[in-house]
């Protein structure tokens, strides 16, 4: 990576090395985009690519047991890697409430903010972190987020995570779990996989993450990103919009995009790498990005569902029990998840890692 200006280099030791992120940045009366954020003009996102007549399915699961339901999954999996649930069980005050706690969280002053900053907060289990991987981008992305690694009946941990949101964080996990599980074993069962067992509990939702991300008010929203697009390195993601949108995903078409609107009460779901290589391709981890917003502040709390570290994944013997040859090696979920973590976000170049 070349070297930074000076006035970049500034901008991180205050954002990063003193633990202040963007949203210290942005108080501190920021009135213009650093260069530090401004992408190349190649790398934007283009409002013509973006293609309004096309969108992701938005499924109806009150009945679990409705084939249709299992249909509609499956196809939205195999096809476009997105899709959104209603009617999925989580009470709207459990959603709102979450949400609030997210504001609420970046709302405390910067000294507070900063007791959680990754390598100084008082548990492992929780981080605040800005950007993807400061030390490895030449563009930062215009993004907080605390990162909570949730362990059922963890008491311990809990007790250390901020008071603000704590509850909250633990109660929302508590509800999205029963939905998580759903969600495995529809797809899981269209893959030949009768049930899901301690073993394969362990390989697909052993270790979930839940995020809170923030993106603060931008003066040029245009210029930045919030993110880049990637795609994730979970089994699948449950995603959590506010009501600001700025979600886009990859069309089938390389060089478009959809975007994801909003939908009170709806989760937005994705089938993550793990997924993709466990199927062999049958399910699509798709790349997708955020938009920075300019006239609000936004939110969004997503939860990874990934397996245990030491989990070794690949294409499952049910997929190919009928001799067809397998794409991907077994890899170790740490060894992945070290390895996405170590670049910037680049499309899908993670799944090489694993790719025969």
């Amino acid at each position: 990576m070349p070297p930074r200006n000076p006035n970049s280099e500034k901008i991180i030791d205050f954002v990063v090395n003193k633990g202040n992120g963007i949203k210290g940045l942005v108080d501190a009366g920021v009135e213009s985009v650093p260069e530090l954020y401004i992408l190349p003009v190649e790398e934007r996102l283009d409002a013509s690519k973006v293609v309004p007549e096309l969108s992701i399915p938005v499924i109806d699961v009150s009945n679990w047991d409705d084939p249709k339901v299992t249909e509609s999954i499956c196809q939205a999996a195999s096809k476009l890697g997105f899709f959104q649930i209603i009617n999925h069980g989580i009470p709207l005050e459990v959603l709102n409430t979450v949400k609030a706690a997210a504001h609420r969280f970046f709302g405390l002053p910067n000294e507070e903010r900063k007791k959680y900053w990754t390598g100084n907060s008082p548990t492992d289990t929780v981080a605040l972190k800005t950007s993807f991987v400061p030390q490895a981008e030449a563009v930062l992305e215009w993004k907080d987020y605390i990162s909570f690694r949730y362990v059922p009946g963890d008491q311990e941990s809990f007790a250390l995570w901020p008071a603000v949101c704590k509850d909250q964080v633990v109660e929302y996990m508590e509800r999205a779990e029963p939905v998580v599980r759903k969600l495995l074993e529809v797809l899981l069962k269209e893959l030949n996989v009768k049930e899901i067992d301690k073993a394969g509990e362990y390989t697909l939702m052993a270790s979930p993450i839940v995020n809170f991300n923030y993106y603060p008010l931008c003066p040029k929203p245009e210029l930045t990103a919030g993110v880049r697009p990637h795609s994730d390195i979970s089994t699948i993601t449950v995603l959590l919009q506010d009501d600001n949108g700025g979600l886009y995903v990859r069309a089938t078409d390389d060089d478009c995009w959809i975007h994801v609107p909003p939908i009170d009460g709806a989760l937005v779901i994705n089938i993550g790498d793990i997924l993709q290589i466990m199927s062999n391709d049958r399910y699509k981890s798709i790349e997708h990005r955020v938009v920075a917003n300019g006239s609000k502040n936004r939110v969004s709390v997503p939860i990874f569902v990934n397996p245990g570290a030491d989990a070794v994944f690949g294409p499952l013997p049910q997929v190919l029990e009928n001799g067809e040859q397998p794409l991907y090696k077994e890899v170790i979920f740490s060894d992945y998840f070290k390895f996405f973590f170590s670049k910037k976000h680049e499309g899908k170049k993670t799944m090489d890692f694993a790719r025969i």
